[in-house]
This record gives C-alpha cells, sequence and structure tokens, in this order.
C-alpha cells in the first residue's frame, strides 16, 4: 500500500503525521518508553493541540526487541499471535538513558534511541547498524476515502471498516547496500522480495498469482536480522518498492507492534524467531513415505483403492499413505464425517484392510459445514457456527451450498469438532488433510469477541490446532496433518502443501519457488501435487516432478480431474517413481535427522540456498535449487530433454546417483534422463542410508551404511530410530583409510563413495565394534 507520490510528496488525499523527535525517554517495567511528538516541540505553546506518539521498546527474548508504536492508547487490548516465547524468563535487558538517548540490549541486539530531533531509532548488533528508523519513517497516515488505494483488497478491507478517512501506522526500516529480503510467507514470485509490494491476506489464489495461502508478515535480511510484524490481519508490505531504501510495513488502526530479531546468519535468526513463535512438531517416520491420493473429483470406490494399492505393490513401489479426497463423504454433505454408504458400506473393515497391508489412511476434512450436512442443525442450534452481526448464521454457496464455518474461538464449538474426528481416528484413520481456511469473512461476529479482520489469517491457525491436538492424542510424536493455510506459528503443526498448482513446468517451478519462500518463516516440513494438481500432466512433465517430489520433505501424488498414479502415463514413469521413491526410503536416516534439526532449531528441512551457503554472493538468487538437509543439492530438471542450469558452490562435490567428482565454484550446465537430476553430496559428508528400500519407518540400524565422501576428518553420527532406539557411529581416519566403530550390536556397513548409493562400492574401511 502505497502513501507517496515519489520522494518528495503523499499522494493527494492522504496527510501524515511523522515522530519528528524523542523528546521524552523513560524506563518503565523493563521497557524502555519513549515519547514522539509530531512535531518538533521549540516552545511550550508546541506541546498543545498536537498528537503525540508512544514508542514502546521491550526485550522478550534474549537478541530480540519490541517495538509497539501507538496513538491513542485506551483502544482495544492489541490482538497479536499466539506468541509462547513472551513468557520466557531468560530475558534479562540492560537499559541505559543518558544525555545522548536510551538503549535497551537483549543479548546481543540493542535498540539506540537519539534524543531530540530528528527521530532516530537504530537496531545494533556486533558493532554494526542492522536496520534503522529515521526522520519520516513512523507515521501515523489518513487517507480520505475519495483515494483509491493500491489493490482490490485494500478497497474491500475500508468498506469493511465502515468507509470514511481511513487511518493506518506504518513503519520504515533502511535497506543498506546489497541488503536482500527473503520470506514473508508462501510466495510464487521471485525468491528475493526487494522490488515488490506484498499484502498478508490468506486467499484461495493457486500458485499462479500473487495471492497466498500461507501469508506470514516476517521477513528476514542477508545481513543478520529478521522482522515479525505482531499483526494477525492484513499487513501490507511495500519491500524497497515506495521507498527503494526501505522496507515499509503498514497496518489500518492506531496501533502497530513488531519484534527485530538479531543473529549472527538467518540460521540463527530463525532459531530465535521459533523460539518466540514456537518450534516445529517432528512428524511421524511413516509421514515422509509415499502419500498416493484418490484426486479430487475423479471416481472411486474399495475396489479403485484396492487397485492403485495393488498396482503398487506389483511395481516394486514403497507406499505408505493412502489418502481419501472429497468424495469419501456424500456429495453436498461436507463435512459430516461420514463415509458415503454407496461406495465404502463398511468403513470399519476397509480401514483394518489397509492397515494389514502395512498402510496409514489419510481423510480430508475442512472447516466448513454444508448445509444438506445432518450436523449443519446440530451445530446450528448449539451455537457453534459462524454468526453475522444480525444473529444469523453466515452461509454462502461457493464450495458447498449454503455452507457455513465453524467458529473455532468457542471452546464448545472447537470440542465439538474434535470430536466428530475422533470418531474417525477410532474406526482407523491416521491423519486429516486439512484443506482450506482460507476465505473467511468479515462480516461476522467471532465468539470471542475477536476483530473480524484480525481473524482472518489466525483462522487457520485455531482450524489446524484443533485437528493437531486430536492426532496428538494418540502418544507423542504420531501426529501429522496435511494443510493449505496457515500463518504465524503455523509451522508447529506440519505438514504444509503448496495448494493448487498446474501441470506444468513452469507451475513445478513457482511451486518451489512458494515452498523456499516459506521455508524462511521456518516451516520445516513441505510438500507439493506431484504432477501438479489443475489438468492432467503430460509423462515428461509428470517425471520431472516425480523426481523433485522425492526430494522433498514430504510427497504426495494427486490431481484434480485425474488419478496420479505412475502407470496412467507410460512405463518410463514408473521407473522414476520406483528409483525416487526407493531413493528416498534409503535416505530416511539422514532425513529424519533433518526432521529433528528443524524441531529443535526452526531450520527446515528443505533449505534454500541464501539460507545454506550464507556468505557466497551468488547463491543470494537462487531459487530453481535448494539444499536438502545440510550435505544434499538437489536441482529439479523443469525441462522435458532435461537440459538444466544450476550453480554449484564452492568445494568438492559428488553425484549421488554416479558417483561422478566435481569441483564447485561456478555454474554447471548438464542433460539429465527422467531416472536422474543433479543430486550432489558435498565433501566432508558421511551420509546414513538404510538398507530397506522398502518403506520409511523400517529399523534402520539393521544393515545400516555409512557412506563417506570426500576426504572428511573425524566425524560422530547418530542414528536415531523410528522406534525411539539410537546408535551412534565415530569414523576415524588414519593412514590406510577409514574405520567405524559403535557400540550398537547390529551389523553396519562403512564405503567410500566411489559409486552410486544403490550399489555396495566399497573403499579401504574398517569396521569395529
Amino acid at each position: 500500500m502505497r502513501f507517496t507520490d515519489g520522494f518528495w510528496q503523499l499522494r493527494e488525499g492522504v496527510s501524515a503525521l511523522y515522530a519528528r523527535e524523542a523528546h521524552d525517554i523513560d524506563v518503565r517495567d523493563d521497557a524502555l518508553v519513549v515519547s514522539a511528538p509530531t512535531k518538533v516541540i521549540e516552545t511550550r505553546g508546541d506541546t498543545l493541540n498536537r498528537p503525540v506518539l508512544t514508542v514502546t521498546l521491550t526485550a522478550p527474548l534474549a537478541g530480540i526487541i519490541g517495538v509497539l508504536i501507538e496513538h491513542h492508547i485506551g483502544g482495544l487490548p492489541h490482538e497479536g499471535f499466539d506468541l509462547p516465547g513472551i513468557g520466557d524468563d531468560s530475558a534479562s535487558p540492560t537499559i541505559v538513558i543518558d544525555a545522548t538517548g536510551g538503549a535497551i540490549t537483549s543479548g546481543d541486539l540493542t535498540a539506540r534511541v537519539r534524543h531530540g530531533a530528528g527521530w532516530s531509532l537504530s537496531f545494533e548488533s556486533g558493532g554494526h547498524v542492522l536496520a534503522s528508523s529515521d526522520e519520516s519513517s513512523i507515521a501515523m497516515i489518513d487517507v480520505d476515502p475519495s483515494v483509491a488505494l493500491d489493490g482490490q483488497l485494500e478497497d474491500q478491507l475500508r468498506r469493511h471498516r465502515g468507509g470514511g478517512a481511513q487511518r493506518y501506522m506504518h513503519q520504515q526500516l533502511s535497506l543498506g547496500v546489497g541488503e536482500l529480503v527473503y520470506g514473508l510467507g508462501e510466495r510464487f514470485g521471485p525468491l528475493v522480495k526487494n522490488g515488490q509490494s506484498i499484502e498478508t491476506w490468506n486467499a484461495d489464489g493457486g500458485t499462479s498469482s500473487e495471492q497466498a495461502y500461507k501469508n506470514v508478515p516476517f521477513y528476514v535480511t542477508n545481513r543478520g536480522y529478521g522482522v515479525l510484524v505482531d499483526h494477525p490481519g492484513h499487513v501490507s508490505f511495500e519491500v524497497g518498492s515506495e521507498n527503494v531504501e526501505r522496507v515499509q510495513f503498514a497496518v489500518a488502526g492506531e496501533r502497530l507492534q513488531y519484534y527485530v530479531i538479531a543473529g549472527t546468519g538467518q540460521r540463527e535468526v530463525l532459531e530465535r524467531y521459533t523460539a518466540l513463535t514456537g518450534r516445529p512438531a517432528l512428524p511421524p517416520a511413516w509421514s515422509f513415505g509415499t502419500w498416493l491420493s484418490t484426486s479430487f473429483t475423479t471416481d472411486y470406490d474399495e475396489k479403485t483403492v484396492t487397485g492403485f494399492i495393488d498396482g503398487f505393490a506389483e511395481r516394486d513401489l514403497p507406499l505408505s499413505v493412502f489418502h481419501f479426497d472429497c468424495f469419501w463423504m456424500r456429495e453436498f454433505n461436507w463435512c459430516d464425517f461420514e463415509w458415503d454408504p454407496r461406495v465404502f458400506p463398511d468403513p470399519e473393515g476397509m480401514l483394518h484392510r489397509l492397515h494389514s497391508r502395512g498402510l496409514k489412511v489419510s481423510v480430508w476434512v475442512n472447516p466448513y459445514i454444508g448445509q444438506r450436512s445432518p450436523l449443519f442443525e446440530e451445530a446450528r442450534s448449539a451455537g457453534h457456527l459462524l454468526r453475522r452481526r444480525d444473529g444469523t448464521v453466515w452461509q454462502w454457496d461457493m464450495w458447498q451450498a449454503g455452507m457455513a464455518i465453524v467458529d473455532f474461538t468457542n471452546p464448545d464449538a472447537r470440542r465439538w469438532y474434535q470430536e466428530k474426528l475422533r470418531r474417525l481416528t477410532a474406526q482407523g484413520v491416521d491423519t486429516f488433510k486439512t484443506d482450506f481456511g482460507e476465505r473467511v469473512p468479515l462480516d461476522v461476529v467471532w465468539h470471542d469477541g475477536s476483530a473480524p479482520e484480525g481473524m482472518h489469517n489466525r483462522f487457520a491457525q485455531l482450524y489446524n490446532e484443533a485437528v493437531f491436538e486430536v492426532l496428538q492424542e494418540r502418544g507423542e510424536g504420531d501426529a501429522v496433518v496435511f494443510a493449505r493455510s496457515a500463518t504465524v506459528g503455523g509451522h508447529r503443526f506440519p505438514v504444509h502443501w503448496g495448494g493448487d498448482s498446474a501441470s506444468t513446468f513452469v507451475s513445478m517451478a513457482e511451486t518451489l519457488r512458494g515452498g523456499l519462500s516459506l521455508a524462511f518463516g521456518a516451516f520445516g516440513f513441505w510438500s507439493h501435487d506431484i504432477g501438479g494438481f489443475e489438468g492432467t500432466p503430460d509423462p515428461a512433465v509428470f517425471k520431472r516432478w516425480t523426481a523433485f517430489g522425492f526430494l522433498s520433505s514430504h510427497s504426495r501424488f494427486h490431481g484434480s480431474r485425474s488419478y496420479r498414479v505412475p502407470w496412467a502415463f507410460d512405463d518410463e514413469a514408473v521407473e522414476v517413481t520406483r528409483v525416487f521413491s526407493q531413493l528416498k526410503m534409503r535416505l530416511m536416516p539422514y532425513l529424519y535427522a533433518a526432521g529433528k534439526e528443524s524441531a529443535r532449531s526452526g531450520v527446515p528441512v528443505m533449505r534454500p540456498m541464501p539460507l545454506a551457503f550464507p556468505d557466497d554472493p551468488a547463491a543470494a538468487y537462487l531459487d530453481r535449487q535448494y539444499m536438502l538437509g545440510a550435505d544434499l543439492l538437489v536441482a529439479p530438471v523443469f525441462t522435458a530433454d532435461g537440459d538444466v542450469e544450476f550453480y554449484l558452490p564452492a568445494g568438492g562435490w559428488t553425484h549421488l546417483l554416479t558417483g561422478e567428482r566435481v569441483t564447485g565454484g561456478g555454474w554447471r550446465r548438464e542433460r539429465h534422463g527422467f531416472t536422474s537430476l543433479p543430486l550432489y553430496v558435498r565433501d566432508g559428508a558421511v551420509l546414513p542410508l538404510s538398507a530397506h528400500a522398502d518403506r520409511p519407518d523400517a529399523d534402520w540400524l539393521k544393515g545400516l551404511e555409512l557412506r563417506i565422501f570426500g576426504d572428511p576428518d573425524d566425524a560422530t553420527i547418530v542414528v536415531d530410530n523410528p522406534a525411539g532406539d539410537s546408535a551412534e557411529y565415530s569414523v576415524v581416519k588414519d593412514e590406510t583409510g577409514y574405520s567405524a566403530s559403535t557400540q550398537s550390536s547390529d551389523a553396519f556397513s562403512i564405503a567410500i563413495a566411489t559409486g552410486p548409493a544403490t550399489a555396495a562400492s566399497h573403499g579401504k574401511a574398517r569396521i569395529t565394534r
């Protein structure tokens, strides 16, 4: 949202009052409180008839400083995100006030306010200024109703607020030379956000639009800090766009709260961000396996499902989860949480038969209750449905005829919805695909009194949390959902998938960009519809997408109007599925370790190149490749002929599938067949590989292979089994080669990587116990 006409002028119909000076600086309850008049106070008369902005600086956690900018402070309490770290007592700020101004220090981050005019607030760490708020950067802005602001969304929100002049608060933070901005949720445009206008408002817009299913008003830069805007409603960002020297974020109203999070690099910023917002949960090992869906509008019954499962088994294709999409329930009944008896007359028996084949079962749900659902009247009479201001149930006909929305701010409604899910888990359902959650209306009254605008994005959090809680009841570490919508904190309830993509190479690339952008918000586990959702991919798209899909943290075949079983495309698609699904099963000890690291620190399993290589300027803009964990570089192929161009950072690398060794430090052009792609292991890695290529949750310690790449020094590798036991392996280098030892009683092998990962190519190695 832009308020200016070039650098010098405001747009016609826009007026702005800026924080002009730090007139008074006080200490109140471990906070630094600044009175910032909107005019430089030269005489006592200047204090009259003059708005003053109050800027309060706090230190919720070490390395994090909160900034609250307020005009009138007597409004309703601030509705922010659920930030579990706020209650942590680890922060002990140091506050100093002297003749030059005031400073508050939290860990290695200091916020410094200069006394007097003009306004100056800086954030410093390690002797460097990370970002600053200078003259004309903090503003209270009034916009005449005649002014056409940017975009349909803001016009809609202004109508909701009642028309008339609109008030906004904005903050601008400096952008240094060469400073790049990443994150702000799942965004399908360029990975680097500089030059973009971004509106954080959850919407069902598909992957080829500027809208996003997962809006996270948090960004991180390549200068060692991040910024979280603690506002669950609409936040408008201008990232070096309105003012090319600054990042601007603006919200409606008279209050703006944000946090600056420092770190020695982007990794530490994410660690501190998740200390504030909560760590990701670790999904169960079985969820890393192959998910096969019925697809959306296809016809299916138990015979269809059994045929797909038999087809996977007959072709030696690993399969872990079978997903029933929308039409497991009867049409127009979504949601009634009842199996359609016309096609699934014996759901308990069917679920038992699927479990007997070693499969987990997922079913589709959403937070809506259609008017034809037998549950509609039950929910309406109990007050569980979202209501309009006149007390009637909010309904519309998009998606489901006469559908209403469950009001998750009502504890009774939340429990009611959870009870419906518990009936399904009692039948044998293992997990839920939590679809939708973006189309949340404004002309409503929430049970807990939440502001409708603030609940629009937060609704996804309450919805997914309610479902996740039900799955957690089965035991620690066994909960996983497959969610589409999210906001700040949504990373605590994995897994998320990329939404509705087209079945094209272009859409495959934009899907990856969305996932990498989301990763900067600490979403550690991510998936996408292999082959694309809309339309039917041609065999080349399907095969290339399959390789990409199995080199993501989670892998699901899903489509809209056509099945996604690989033999529906060609025989080679079956082979591609076999190669990469079995490879992923062998990589499970490595991937699970990356998942545990994500749960500990917030660093995602799929790591954008700027996050993995912060000191390599050539990695800064890369958005067609990524690191899978710490040691595997993946460059998906986006062409039918297999031509791919990618960047290999400095150092030695070994192609995992061929054993070819190359030296990095530049761009490479390669051509790959459908059963290959650029998949390189960095020198120094010791890769633990499972002997089991058929399932993700096998006993990895039995027959484990430790594959050594390059010429590493001594290393210690810990492998955690899905069952909870673990083993530590010590790899030692001496003049004769490498040896490995462990206290585990299970047999294992050690190999020097001189051939493909699928081969038992052993160099000089010794095994001891």
